[in-house]
C-alpha cells in the first residue's frame, strides 16, 4: 500500500486497504474500509459499493454485531443486483445462510450450502468452505451419516492435507458428530486436539471447541471437568467480547446449577449475572434477525421469484386464470382460517366461562378449598388409567400419614414455594420418595408433577377471580408467585390443565365483572 501511495496507484491502494483490514482490530479495520469507500465514491478504483458493503458485513459478523452485519449484506446484495455481479450475489446468499445457522434455520442454510457445493464451480478454498458449512448444518439437524461422509471426504482431500487449519477443522467437526452420537470419549479426544491448535492461533473456533468438550464431559457425568472447560470458555468470551454463540446459554445454566449444588452463592450469582448479560445480547440479535431477515431478504427474494415466473408466462389469459385461481385459494384458505379461529375463540371463551362459573358456585357452597374439575384431555386420562394399575406396596398406616401431610401441604399452600420436588417434599414430611410417589399416584390419580401443577393452577384460577391486583400482574410475576421458575413453564401448565391461555381466562373474568357492575 505504501508503494501504491508513492505511485498514486489508487487501484493498488484499494487492494491494500482490503488486505490490511483483515488482520486489524475492529476500529482500525473499519477505518480502512471507510477509506476504501471514499476511493470508490471518487470513482478512482474499480472496487464496487457492493463489495465494500459485503466486506463490512463480514467485518461486523466477525466482531459479533449481527444486526449491522445483516444490514450491510442487504445493501451489498442491492448494489450487486444493480451491477448484475453474480459473484457478489452468491457471496451474500452464502453469508445470509450463515445468519440462518445462527437463527437455528439449519435446514434452510443446508439447501444454500448444498447448492453452492454441488451446482456451482468453486475454487478449492470455497469448495472446502461450503463442505465445512454443510457438515455443520448436518450435525445440527442430526443427519450424522451424511456429515460423516463429508468429513471423510474432507480429510481425504489433498487441499485439506496442505494446511493444519483444515485438518483441525475436520477434527473439530468429527468431534461434534461423535458428541451427537454420545461417543463422549472419542469426542473429547478429537476436540482436545482441535482446541490445542485453534487456541494457539487465537481462532474463535477454540471457544466453540471448549464448549463441546465441556458438553462431552457433562455427558460422562464428569462435572468437575465440564465446569473447568465452561469456566475457561467464559473467561475467553470476556476477553474477546464474543457472544454470537446461542448454545453458550447451556454452559452458563450448567455452571449455575453446579454452584447451586455446591451452595456457593457468590459464584452462583456471578454466573447468573454473566448468563443474563450474554442472554440479553443473544436475545436482542435473535429478535432483530428474526424480524429483519424475512423482511429484507426472504420477502424480496420471493417477490423477485414471483416476478420472474410472471414474466415467463407469455399468455395473458393463463396469467389471469392462474392469478384468479391463486387468489381464490387464498381467499378460501383465509376464510377457513378465520372461521376456525373464531370457533376456537368461542370454545376457549366457553371453557373460561365454565371455569369461572364453577369456581363462583363452589365459593357459595363451601369455604373449603376443593380441586376444580376441568375436563381432562384424552392423553391425561390415559396417564391416570395407567397410573391406577400400579401395585400398592405402601403400608396403610403410612398411606394415611402421608395423606394427612398432603392435606397440610395443600391447606397451607406450601405448593407455592419454588423448587419443590418429590424428593424435597418427601424429606419435609419424613418419608421417602417411593412411598410419596405411590400414594400420590394411587390416591390422587396422577404423578407428582401433575399433582403439583394442578394445585398451583387451581390456586391461580381461584385467586385470579378474587384478586384484581393479581390479575394486573405481568405473566412472569404471576408465574413466580405460583412457584414456577419461568413464565414458559407456567403457561404450558396452565394451557395443559385448562385448555386455554391465561390471557383468555383473565379477559373473561373482566367481562364477567363488568357485566355484573
Amino acid at each position: 500500500m505504501q508503494k501504491a501511495k508513492k505511485e498514486k496507484n489508487n487501484g493498488e491502494i484499494a487492494e491494500g486497504y482490503i488486505l490490511i483490514h483483515l488482520n486489524e482490530n475492529f476500529p482500525n479495520a473499519l477505518k480502512y474500509l471507510d477509506s476504501l469507500s471514499v476511493l470508490s465514491k471518487n470513482k478512482q478504483t474499480s472496487i464496487s459499493a457492493a463489495k465494500i458493503y459485503t466486506l463490512k458485513g463480514n467485518l461486523y459478523y466477525k466482531y459479533d454485531n449481527l444486526k449491522a452485519s445483516l444490514n450491510n449484506y442487504i445493501l451489498g446484495l442491492k448494489y450487486a443486483k444493480i451491477q448484475n455481479n453474480q459473484a457478489l450475489i452468491d457471496a451474500t446468499n452464502i453469508n445470509i445462510a450463515y445468519l440462518n445457522c445462527y437463527m437455528g434455520k439449519n435446514e434452510d442454510a443446508a439447501k444454500t450450502f448444498r447448492h453452492y457445493l454441488y451446482n456451482v464451480k468453486n475454487s478449492e478454498l470455497d469448495h472446502n468452505q461450503m463442505r465445512v458449512s454443510l457438515i455443520n448444518c448436518y450435525i445440527e439437524i442430526n443427519k450424522l451419516d451424511s456429515a460423516d461422509v463429508l468429513i471423510q471426504e474432507g480429510l481425504n482431500s489433498q487441499f485439506v492435507h496442505k494446511n493444519k487449519y483444515g485438518i483441525n477443522q475436520y477434527l473439530y467437526l468429527s468431534g461434534r458428530a461423535k458428541l451427537k452420537q454420545k461417543k463422549y470419549k472419542d469426542a473429547i479426544a478429537e476436540l482436545s486436539k482441535a482446541y490445542h491448535y485453534f487456541s494457539s492461533v487465537n481462532d474463535n473456533t477454540a471457544n466453540y471447541t471448549l464448549f463441546y468438550i465441556g458438553k462431552s464431559y457433562a455427558g460422562l457425568k464428569n462435572k468437575e471437568k465440564a465446569v473447568q472447560n465452561f469456566i475457561t470458555l467464559d473467561a475467553n468470551l470476556q476477553k474477546t467480547n464474543f457472544t454470537s454463540f446461542p448454545e453458550i446459554r447451556e454452559a452458563y445454566t450448567y455452571l449455575i446449577d453446579y454452584y447451586k449444588e455446591k451452595n456457593d452463592k457468590e459464584k452462583q450469582l456471578y454466573y447468573i449475572e454473566r448468563f443474563l448479560k450474554v442472554d440479553k445480547k443473544l436475545d436482542e440479535q435473535f429478535k432483530y434477525l428474526s424480524t429483519e431477515l424475512p423482511k429484507k431478504y426472504d420477502t424480496p427474494n420471493l417477490l423477485q421469484e414471483k416476478e420472474s415466473i410472471i414474466n415467463d408466462l407469455q399468455n395473458r389469459k393463463m396469467i389471469l386464470n392462474i392469478s384468479i385461481g391463486f387468489l381464490s385459494i387464498v381467499l378460501v384458505l383465509l376464510t377457513f382460517l378465520y372461521f376456525r379461529s373464531k370457533k376456537r375463540e368461542r370454545q376457549h371463551r366457553k371453557i373460561a366461562q365454565d371455569l369461572i362459573n364453577s369456581i363462583e358456585m363452589k365459593s357459595f357452597k363451601t369455604q373449603e378449598t376443593e380441586p376444580i374439575i376441568i375436563p381432562s384431555p384424552a392423553i391425561e386420562q390415559t396417564e391416570i388409567e395407567t397410573e391406577d394399575k400400579i401395585v400398592k406396596t405402601t403400608p396403610e398406616d403410612i398411606t394415611q400419614f402421608i395423606l394427612k401431610e398432603l392435606e397440610i401441604f395443600e391447606s397451607k399452600e406450601l405448593f407455592l414455594k419454588k423448587g419443590i420436588t418429590s424428593a424435597s417434599l418427601a424429606k419435609s414430611i419424613k418419608t421417602n420418595t417411593t412411598y410419596l410417589s405411590e400414594v400420590i399416584n394411587t390416591q390422587k390419580g396422577k404423578n407428582f408433577a401433575t399433582y403439583l401443577n394442578d394445585l398451583r393452577i387451581d390456586y391461580a384460577l381461584n385467586r385470579l377471580i378474587k384478586d384484581k391486583k393479581f390479575r394486573s400482574y405481568k405473566l412472569l410475576a404471576i408465574a413466580e408467585e405460583l412457584g414456577y421458575n419461568n413464565e414458559q413453564s407456567f403457561s404450558l401448565a396452565f394451557k395443559k390443565k385448562t385448555g386455554i391461555t391465561l390471557s383468555v381466562y383473565i379477559k373473561e373474568i373482566e367481562k364477567s365483572n363488568n357485566s355484573q357492575s
